[in-house]
């Protein structure tokens, strides 16, 4: 009879230790997926950051653009 219990327990033990070895290697799987995602999270706040720094840019040039038109105007008298 000790000899079933102690078999029986060995069995669930070792069930045990594959659901366990399961679970860590599901485990690892997210954690890799988890680092590729925060990667690419990373390189499209870069992405966005260098936009937003070529939208500036570009805003800069057009109010630039919009003085010396105003200028323009004012020398050909074209204003209202």
């Amino acid at each position: 009879m000790t000899d079933n219990v102690e078999s029986l327990m060995l069995e669930h033990l070792k069930r045990f230790q594959a659901t366990l070895e399961r679970i860590e290697r599901k485990q690892d799987e997210l954690i890799a997926r988890v680092s590729n995602l925060e990667g690419s999270v990373v390189s499209i706040m870069q992405h966005l950051t260098n936009l937003t720094a070529a939208d500036a840019a570009q805003q800069i040039s057009i109010d630039n653009i919009s003085v010396r038109l105003d200028r323009i105007e004012q020398r050909l008298e074209l204003t209202n």
